[in-house]
């Protein structure tokens, strides 16, 4: 009886990391497909739409960082010791992690206080040094989080591989 609890015990964290992970790629997916393209389609203007998925951005971060720690904690539950931490899946993990960081700690406030600088990223010429500055940091953004989701489709086939 005991090594059919310990059965269930793995298949619970084996698919707890799966989930998780799933459920964080799918949000990115959905930002991307959905939320940013519904934003400046709907609201009145750009500034506003910015506002926006600029929110929505740091909330997908924060579900990122807890589906990080999740399916990490699952990773050495499954390894029965931190040697899961190592695995292929459970590092791509700890890159997206590391990547959505540098996003949410570096290159979001930067735009925020350029944003505030400027007043309106619209009505700021492109010729502006700070609207050139607000546009490379939104290329590394949009960079950032296609870098993320990529390492974490990878991170999905191989989570759903790996030996349990």
């Amino acid at each position: 009886m005991q090594a059919v609890y310990a059965s269930m015990r793995l298949r619970f964290a084996s698919y707890v990391r799966v989930f998780v992970l799933g459920a964080w790629v799918g949000a990115i997916v959905y930002f991307a497909a959905v939320v940013t393209r519904g934003a400046f389609a709907v609201l009145s203007n750009r500034d506003e739409a910015g506002l926006l998925v600029g929110f929505t951005l740091s909330g997908l971060h924060v579900f990122g960082f807890v589906a990080a720690a999740i399916f990490l904690v699952a990773s050495i539950f499954l390894a029965k010791s931190l040697n899961g931490l190592v695995r292929l899946a459970a590092l791509a993990v700890i890159l997206m992690a590391v990547l959505t960081a540098a996003s949410q700690f570096y290159v979001m406030p930067e735009m925020a206080a350029l944003r505030t600088q400027m007043g309106s990223v619209e009505a700021t010429s492109a010729s502006d040094s700070r609207r050139a500055e607000f546009d490379k940091l939104h290329r590394a953004s949009v960079g950032l989080e296609g870098a993320v989701l990529m390492i974490g489709l990878v991170a999905l086939f191989l989570a759903g591989r790996e030996p349990r």
